[in-house]
């Protein structure tokens, strides 16, 4: 059966021969855009460099990025066609120890956020770079980390985590306990005669589940979330520090079974089972929120059992900044790719034998601008909210604990869901050829769809954070002013204030739908709130990624690229209202004529953004090291040689 794909015949595009793509504008060419281009129509060489301060923490880009970036540089991170799931499990281990090598001081990378974060980032992109984000995570945040923001850490040897003679893993979810991992049910329980604890998993359900336990990367330890029980008394969750192999293999008590592969993330998942394993008496990790005095009664400053459990997984949060982190990486790398791939392709043009990029096409780099755009927003948000745990952690405001935690979790659903649709775009993008994994696209969604669930689902955590700002929090309530004329529209201020209005509107709506609710029956009067609380945390995370944006384009010294950001900003920005306008327009803040006019407004936007992807793109800062390993990035290289070998 042969396949016919049909023929467009396109009619006389100048739009096209003049906005479509760089190659198109020459040294001379007028830009009714406003922005003077240089040779091949891109910015002069200064605009990318200010993209990439801006995006890359400025004048602690080098402290922060600088030694992941050259990292990933290096020819072992480059794509090995042929390996099996258990070698590339293996392989991620071996670049954990690369990792080790290069952060200076294993303890030292796990107390610092943003140097954390920022591992995340440029290791994502790598191939099968889920891995090495899955077990670096662990074993750096939650592993290492719990262990050093308890008490008694400066009395622990942590050698042998700090050398990785030991690699760390954490075990909390359970098979039966996921989002609700407070009703886990292994228990570790006070052995009066020693002063140690009995360490025991009582039914099949209560397995951990997914941790990384196996002997792949040799011998581990875990800290182990366990119901501490005392004298008969659950007195809540605590973590363990508990060893599980050694040289010669699992030691005994610790059962442990593989799972079947997952695709994303090229890791030794297992369930793991303790069947009664001795601990000492210094394997609890204690603090204020509970410890044992030496006659082994029980002390906490929490009466609530479930904040004693928060207390101790307190890590978990700072792996929401590390999945976030994570997911830009990945992002960016994936339009990065893309971008490059549409400038070289070529594809039948509107006169006979002529050949035009595929990025000339409206079609084709509307899509990736607006990709762009949102992956601009999801970096300087995840930089605003990583800036103000940062300060959090260094022992600023306790008052702002709960809020950042809360906009912490915000971000990360917000950030990781937009990885997913924009990464999945990019790879679509490029075709068939976007499948293959030496393309370095074909995995990013699947990788994406991990940090969407780890660190606590997406929708589960935005349900908590829409029940707190309920009543909790007060969008901005703008005075209502008349709409005024299309022009208003491109003002990204105006369009940020119409955003603030669209979120108060979504808190009325749900606040009014709860009351409405039936008292006797609390989660039927949830559900009639929920789907309008739900959306009012969906605007308030565009609306923080839409401040964030403003910040960057205010802090830009150079303007062309404060010029360039702006209109990129206001792209995010009408993307954002384009699903709110009916009840802007129903309120007032909109008239018809506006809402009209926005389709237009958005495609001119599109149509003078076109000729500055590779601005956008090289702002990324990809090492060409990268870049040169991937066949779609390098016109000139992709051929069939770079997918194929000899049948055998």
């Amino acid at each position: 059966m042969t396949l016919l794909t049909p023929q467009v015949h396109l009619p006389s595009l100048p739009e096209i021969e003049h906005y479509g793509t760089n190659q198109a504008l020459g040294p001379d060419t007028f830009r009714p855009d406003g922005l003077d281009s240089g040779p091949g129509g891109a910015l002069s060489g200064t605009v990318s460099g200010e993209l990439t301060r801006l995006l890359f923490d400025g004048d602690d880009r080098e402290h922060i990025h600088g030694m992941w970036r050259d990292l990933i540089s290096k020819d072992t991170f480059r794509h090995r066609p042929g390996l099996g799931s258990a070698e590339r499990a293996a392989l991620s281990y071996e670049w954990l120890r690369l990792v080790n090598d290069t952060a200076g001081g294993a303890e030292r990378l796990a107390d610092d956020p943003r140097l954390l974060a920022g591992l995340h980032e440029w290791a994502a992109i790598v191939d099968g770079g889920g891995g090495l984000c899955t077990v670096a995570s662990i074993h750096y945040n939650l592993f290492l980390g719990s262990l050093l923001d308890h008490e008694g850490a400066e009395r622990r040897d942590l050698s042998d985590f700090t050398t990785l003679r030991r690699t760390g893993t954490f075990l909390c979810t359970e098979l039966d306990h996921g989002n609700d991992a407070s009703a886990l049910e292994t228990t570790a329980e006070l052995d009066p005669a020693t002063g140690g604890f009995v360490l025991n998993t009582p039914h099949p359900g209560a397995q951990k589940f997914m941790p990384n336990t196996s002997m792949t990367g040799g011998p581990k330890s875990a800290v182990v979330a366990a119901r501490l029980i005392v004298d008969g008394r659950d007195e809540g969750v605590f973590l363990f520090l508990t060893p599980l192999s050694d040289e010669r293999g699992l030691l005994p008590g610790v059962r442990v079974r593989r799972l079947p592969l997952r695709t994303g993330a090229p890791v030794d998942h297992c369930l793991t089972a303790f069947d009664r394993v001795l601990l000492p008496r210094d394997a609890l990790l204690e603090s204020e929120h509970g410890r044992l005095d030496t006659d082994g009664r029980f002390h906490s400053d929490l009466g609530n059992r479930r904040k004693r459990f928060l207390q101790s997984i307190g890590r978990v949060t700072m792996g929401k900044l590390c999945m976030s982190g994570a997911a830009v990486g990945a992002t960016r790398a994936a339009l990065s790719i893309a971008v490059r791939y549409g400038d070289h392709r070529q594809v039948s043009g509107p006169r006979a034998g002529e050949r035009i990029p595929v990025n000339a096409h409206r079609s084709h780099h509307g899509r990736l601008l607006k990709g762009l755009a949102s992956a601009y927003a999801m970096t300087f948000l995840h930089r605003s909210v990583l800036a103000r745990w940062a300060a959090v952690h260094a022992g600023g405001d306790a008052g702002e604990r709960a809020e950042t935690e809360r906009l912490i979790a915000i971000a990360k659903s917000w950030i990781t869901w937009q990885a997913r649709d924009i990464t999945i775009e990019c790879r679509e993008r490029c075709g068939a050829q976007g499948l293959f994994a030496a393309n370095g696209l074909s995995e990013f969604p699947q990788y994406v769809e991990g940090t969407i669930t780890a660190e606590g689902d997406n929708l589960v955590i935005w349900v908590k954070a829409a029940a707190e700002m309920l009543f909790e929090h007060q969008p901005p309530r703008e005075a209502t002013e008349p709409p005024g004329d299309v022009e208003r529209l491109t003002d990204p201020r105006h369009l940020r204030g119409l955003l603030a209005r669209a979120e108060a509107a979504w808190q009325d709506r749900a606040r009014a739908a709860l009351r409405r609710g039936p008292s006797g029956d609390p989660v039927e009067r949830w559900n009639g709130a929920s789907s309008a609380a739900l959306e009012m945390v969906s605007v308030h995370a565009r609306l923080q990624a839409a401040d964030a944006f403003l910040d960057a384009v205010a802090r830009a010294t150079d303007p062309e690229a404060r010029e360039l950001l702006e209109r990129l900003c206001r792209l995010f920005l009408l993307q954002q209202l384009g699903e709110h306008t009916g009840d802007l327009l129903a309120d007032g803040h909109l008239s018809a004529e506006q809402v009209r006019a926005l389709p237009q407004l958005l495609d001119e936007l599109l149509r003078d953004l076109a000729p500055h992807m590779t601005d956008l793109i090289e702002g990324f800062d990809l090492p060409t090291a990268y870049l040169e390993g991937i066949p779609l990035a390098n016109s000139g290289r992709l051929s069939l040689a770079d997918y194929t070998t000899e049948a055998e």
